[in-house]
This record gives C-alpha cells, structure tokens and sequence, in this order.
C-alpha cells in the first residue's frame, strides 16, 4: 500500500477487512485470510476479535471452523476506506 495510508492507518487491519469486503465466498476463516494479507495467524485473530468488539464482524461456528461475517457496519467501513485508498493512489 502506498506510504501515505500507512502514515494514515495501520495496514494489516485495513487488509483484512478489505479482504473480508471483496472474498467471492462466505466461507471466510481466519487462516485463509492470514494467508491472503501476509500476515501471522495471531494477529488476524487478534484484529478480528478488535472487529467483533466493534460489531463489523461476526462469527459462525460450523464444526472446528469459524466463518467470518462482515456486518453491514463493517461493509460501509470498508468502503469507505476503499474511496480514500482510490484518493491517495491519484
């Protein structure tokens, strides 16, 4: 990402909530996605857990995998912060 949102914004969450807004499935799990930011399984975990606190994310137990919900909150957050990243890079 370009030096000015990382001045602006801590990268890594901005990353995974993008990831979570733009997956083309709903079977979203915190290793997937620690697989698609470059980022430790911890910290995604940690992020995600900061993001329930929030109400952008909820999570859904299907046996031993939870599924990553991204709330209408969550949505509107990462559009937005997809507008200001289109802003930065012009």
């Amino acid at each position: 990402m370009n030096e000015l949102i990382d001045i602006f914004f801590r990268e890594k969450p901005i990353m995974i909530l993008l990831s979570l807004k733009n997956s083309k499935t709903n079977k979203m799990y915190a290793s997937l996605i620690s697989k698609e930011v470059d980022c430790t399984y911890s910290h995604v975990v940690k992020v995600l857990k900061e993001f329930e606190k929030n109400d952008l994310i909820s999570f859904k137990s299907d046996g031993r995998l939870k599924y990553i919900k991204l709330e209408d909150k969550g949505k509107e957050i990462a559009f937005e912060f997809e507008k200001l990243i289109t802003i930065i890079n012009n």
